[in-house]
């Protein structure tokens, strides 16, 4: 905005001609525009009502950086294409901006060297916080960038080997697991796969494990585990790989939903029925799922509060609080995607009998 149509106005020249504007000192313009307490009534509106005649508007970043802090965290997130991470970042922004907070958002795309690459970046921009959903906890890169920086940080739903303590927000992916499988063992399977996402983030190495673990009470039980990326590349895939081995699975658990959409497709292409030929569960919820026939059975998470959560325990951290961990819970929900195995296995590639 700019005086009387001309140049914009640099902050403290604007300041001066708000305060000759009101008949005031810069001093009290300031105390108004910082929202400072000891203004009266009629002060505030003179020094507003000039500003909206002078078009003036602050420099908030230097008022900020004035003040040590910039109002704004920054979000590492491996790819906002994941409908999870979309509603992760919703409810972290939701909660940021309800207590005066702007959010930046990095999309690494899922190539590791970029979470490393926004996370200098974001500092440079002296963000006050950082959120972090890294594609890959193993990336040297990534730690390093971690281990240089004194901004407080929290891990959603991912362990870095960092020096420095930081919070985290994490999801009990075991617990969804080994209900999924209690269930599909209830049924009659006996061959249940697991397409799992990377190997390198927390997520996908508590779900295998978790799979693995459930089926040792259970003898007879087959599992497969086939561990890639949260792609529907990596879905349909993997899903070929087992219909076409030698003891295909009655049962798949799609470790994502993305990955979840290569598995449809594959499936659909050869004509293997759902849930007649094939049992199938999702992990995490489909914004899509409740149109899908039959209904999906999935391992439910709640991503908005993840993101809510770790915006509050980054908040806590300003406030002098200490580093803190905490776990939300997953859940299995039945639905009609899962039925008793056929007595013959799916069909695969040149087989729709």
């Amino acid at each position: 905005m700019s005086a009387g149509g001309g140049q914009p106005l640099s902050d403290r020249a604007g300041m001066r001609e708000v305060a000759d504007r009101a008949g005031v000192a810069m001093s009290s313009v300031s105390r108004v525009l910082s929202g400072h307490p000891d203004v009266s009534t009629a002060m505030r509106n003179r020094v507003m009502a000039a500003v909206e005649e002078l078009g003036y508007e602050p420099n908030m970043l230097a008022q900020m950086l004035r003040k040590g802090a910039t109002q704004t965290i920054g979000f590492v997130v491996g790819d906002i294409s994941n409908p999870l991470l979309a509603q992760i970042a919703l409810g972290a922004e939701v909660a940021l901006r309800a207590a005066g907070y702007a959010m930046l958002l990095t999309n690494s795309v899922n190539e590791a060297n970029l979470d490393a690459t926004h996370i200098r970046l974001l500092q440079q921009r002296r963000v006050d916080g950082l959120l972090l959903s890294v594609s890959d906890e193993t990336n040297e890169q990534t730690v390093e960038a971690l281990n240089r920086t004194q901004t407080p940080s929290v891990l959603i739903d991912r362990d870095l080997p960092t020096q420095n303590p930081e919070s985290a927000v994490l999801s009990d992916h075991a617990t969804g697991i080994t209900q999924a499988v209690e269930h599909l063992v209830g049924l009659g399977h006996k061959r249940i796969a697991l397409i799992a996402g990377s190997p390198h983030v927390r997520p996908t190495r508590e779900r295998i494990n978790a799979l693995e673990e459930a089926v040792e009470s259970h003898p007879g039980v087959y599992v497969q585990v086939r561990p890639g990326a949260f792609t529907e590349g990596h879905g349909g895939a993997a899903t070929r790989a087992l219909l076409d081995g030698r003891r295909p699975p009655t049962a798949i658990i799609a470790g994502g939903n993305q990955i979840l959409v290569g598995v449809l497709a594959e499936l659909a292409a050869r004509e293997v029925r759902i849930p007649a030929d094939m049992s199938l569960v999702t992990c995490d919820d489909v914004p899509l799922a409740k149109f899908f026939t039959p209904t999906l059975a999935m391992i439910d998470r709640d991503p908005y509060e993840m993101g809510s959560e770790a915006a509050r325990l980054l908040l806590a951290r300003f406030g002098g609080a200490e580093p803190e961990v905490i776990t939300l819970p997953t859940s299995f929900v039945g639905a009609r995607s899962c039925a008793a195995p056929a007595r013959t296995a799916p069909p695969v590639q040149g087989d729709r009998s």
